[in-house]
């Protein structure tokens, strides 16, 4: 199944972090990565009085299921630092979203798919549009067209990840 990844993080040496992540999804049982994003500087999203992130996504071919996927998400996550204590949109080691799964639409607890902010993010929608610009999100529509709703000019694209 095709899925896509957000990767983030501004607590240390975020770079660092975002790159190991790519790393760290490629050897997930059944799973390889398609195509990797450019790493992109953005603004904090909600609570602003911390660093900057540093912000990709991955396009991957998985055998994992949803679950299983978020799950292996969150082993990544912890083994980066992740403590998920703090205030919401806080400052982050790492932070990794499954933002589509195929086709797949669900609500269950711990898990949205598609991502429900999504198309509010530029720091999603800029790396998603260099890597899949005609994918069509369920719910949500063509990425490009998403990116074009919104304010896109703080998130800056540093460097490609390959």
């Amino acid at each position: 199944m095709r899925a896509y990844v957000a990767l983030g993080s501004n607590q240390d040496q975020p770079e660092r972090k975002v790159r190991e992540a790519f790393e760290a999804l490629a050897v997930l049982p059944g799973t390889r990565i398609e195509a990797r994003s450019s790493l992109y500087r953005s603004p904090p999203w909600g609570l602003r009085e911390q660093p900057d992130f540093i912000n990709a996504v991955a396009a991957i071919e998985t055998a994992l299921q949803p679950h299983e996927l978020m799950h292996a998400l969150l082993t990544i996550e912890t083994r980066a630092g992740r403590v998920r204590t703090g205030p919401r949109w806080g400052p982050r080691a790492l932070d990794l979203d499954l933002l589509v799964y195929g086709d797949c639409v669900l609500d269950w607890p711990g898990l949205t798919l598609p991502h429900p902010r999504l198309a509010e993010r530029a720091f999603v929608l800029m790396p998603l549009a260099e890597i899949a610009p005609g994918l069509d999100i369920p719910r949500y529509g063509a990425v490009e067209a998403l990116l074009q709703k919104i304010d896109a000019s703080t998130c800056k694209r540093l460097s490609p990840t390959a």
